[in-house]
């Protein structure tokens, strides 16, 4: 494998960060150039949400991750957004506003935006400058919050208001909270922390119309507003791209080694990591990378190929997915990647705090597990999913992840 004379990573957020900070500890001394769009150093995105009103700044990575990109990389451009890619036989050239990059390696790590349907007047939370005008907004007293989507982000913003005493309600189209990644029938477990944090939610509740002061529901409730907030997902920020390379939903394929994928294969000195990028897994098949442990995991895998660094043996190639969401007074750790067919079992005790779940396919093969205020199940559910093949568990009477066994 030959090591490219020079580096340019798109991007500047965690996955960025990483993938340099990546290639300076394996040794590598060639040119590093990274492009930024948000003119801010890279900082932590989780910290927006779950700690939207008690941390007034962001939380900077060169702090949170000891990676000072500026340190890092030879050439640092925080405010120069690519705005396309041509593909070239010796790696690309990326345009921006005011200049073109070439380089033997281009990283795409670009990471994701906010959705904001057609038609919405609502405010979004996906970067530092969302959260600074979010926070302006709750800051002066009570309001009355709407949060329209109980996924991740609804559900963090909405226990930590409530915590702070703003009158919040969520809004929800699914028939539970959390439906999208976890099913209707987990989902739903979480619905009394709701009422417990004083939220109201409502579920089932497609959305009609979305304005500053008010959400209009499809059966033609109106609830009144002061701040209204989409909190619908997020999407691959690729659309610069063009047709310049294929897009799968909106993302890019890679193999196990983060290559760029195309018809025929690895495209020569393109690599995506991080919410860009749809991975190929040996467990799962393809496993999008748009959660944070992708984006601080993966960029080491990248460049251990890059580089032909040997793989890690505490971690190997395929990396388990991992999402934990801090909400409503609760921890949730999620491991694996549920598909919509898989069975999931819910481990409880009786006497105890929290719960946990175990999905499997139809043929008893375990595909994911989530702990919900249980520590010690996060640690167990890692080790059995751990190995290269997937396991297949028979929970029997077990009450806890802990407490079960791989055969």
């Amino acid at each position: 494998m030959t090591t490219p004379p020079d580096v340019l990573v798109v991007g500047a957020g965690l996955a960025a960060t990483r993938t340099v900070a990546a290639l300076r500890e394996h040794g590598y001394d060639g040119h590093v150039r990274v492009l930024g769009a948000e003119g801010l150093a890279p900082y932590d995105r989780p910290p927006l949400s779950k700690h939207l009103l008690d941390r007034t700044g962001p939380a900077w990575l060169a702090d949170e991750i000891d990676a000072d990109l500026t340190a890092l990389a030879d050439d640092v451009r925080l405010a120069e957004p690519a705005r396309a890619l041509r593909p070239a036989p010796g790696g690309a050239t990326v345009v921006t506003d005011g200049a073109e990059h070439s380089a033997a390696c281009v990283v795409l790590a670009t990471g994701a935006a906010a959705v904001r349907p057609a038609g919405w007047e609502a405010r979004t939370l996906h970067t530092a400058h969302d959260a600074a005008g979010l926070r302006a907004l709750l800051g002066s007293g009570p309001r009355r919050l709407v949060l329209v989507g109980a996924g991740w982000i609804g559900a963090e913003v909405a226990g930590v208001a409530a915590a702070a005493g703003h009158d919040v309600s969520v809004v929800e189209a699914a028939d539970a909270p959390l439906a999208g990644p976890l099913g209707v029938e987990v989902g739903g477990l979480t619905r009394p922390w709701y009422a417990a944090a004083g939220v109201r939610l409502l579920t089932g509740a497609p959305v009609a119309d979305v304005r500053p002061d008010a959400v209009t529901l499809a059966d033609g409730r109106v609830l009144p507003a002061d701040v209204v907030l989409a909190a619908v997902g997020a999407r691959p920020a690729t659309a610069w791209l063009g047709d310049a390379l294929p897009l799968h939903q909106g993302r890019l394929r890679v193999d196990d080694g983060y290559r760029v994928l195309g018809p025929g294969g690895p495209l020569p000195g393109l690599l995506a990591v991080g919410d860009v990028a749809v991975r190929r897994s040996a467990r799962y098949g393809w496993v999008p990378g748009g959660h944070w442990d992708a984006a601080l995991r993966g960029p080491d895998v990248l460049v251990r190929h890059l580089l032909g660094v040997p793989t890690d043996p505490a971690t190997g190639d395929d990396l388990v997915p991992y999402v934990f969401s801090t909400q409503l007074g609760h921890d949730l750790a999620l491991l694996g990647l549920p598909s919509p067919g898989d069975e999931p079992t819910v481990l409880r005790d009786p006497g105890g705090a929290g719960f946990s779940v175990l999905w499997s396919r139809p043929d008893g093969t375990t595909t994911a597990a989530l702990a919900a205020d249980r520590p010690r199940d996060v640690g167990a559910a890692r080790r059995l999913l751990a190995p290269p093949a997937l396991p297949r568990i028979d929970p029997g009477d077990a009450t806890s992840l802990a407490a079960l066994r791989r055969r």
